[in-house]
């Protein structure tokens, strides 16, 4: 998961060196056609860039989403069963000491 991860950063990073590049040979307006064809949005390169850059990291955080999520779960789920083994071994001592009774006091043996 680390290398898939390692990998997403890498492309991202040489996307926004090229988009860079792009944005420095090309300055200028684009026209962005907006959803429906309810007509386009004029931007500068850079906004563009740097909009479509963004859509991007979002996309990559997304697609490592489900991957936290299920070490988020596993990481609980050990914490919740831990959890149960100390109270039941808490429990096992409490009942092994309790059924031994209660030891003379030292003291009392010599007379303090």
């Amino acid at each position: 998961m680390r290398l898939v991860s390692f990998l997403q950063v890498l492309f991202l990073l040489g996307l926004l060196a090229y988009l860079a590049l792009v944005t420095l040979e090309n300055p200028g307006l684009v026209r962005l056609p907006l959803p429906l064809g309810s007509g386009e949005l004029t931007v500068s390169v850079g906004a563009g860039v740097a909009v479509f850059a963004l859509l991007g990291a979002v996309f990559s955080a997304l697609l490592c989403l489900p991957g936290v999520w299920r070490e988020r779960a596993r990481r609980g789920r050990e914490a919740r069963l831990r959890r149960s083994a100390e109270d039941r071994l808490t429990a096992t001592l409490q009942a092994r000491l309790g059924g031994m009774g209660a030891a003379p006091d030292p003291r009392e043996e010599v007379g303090l």
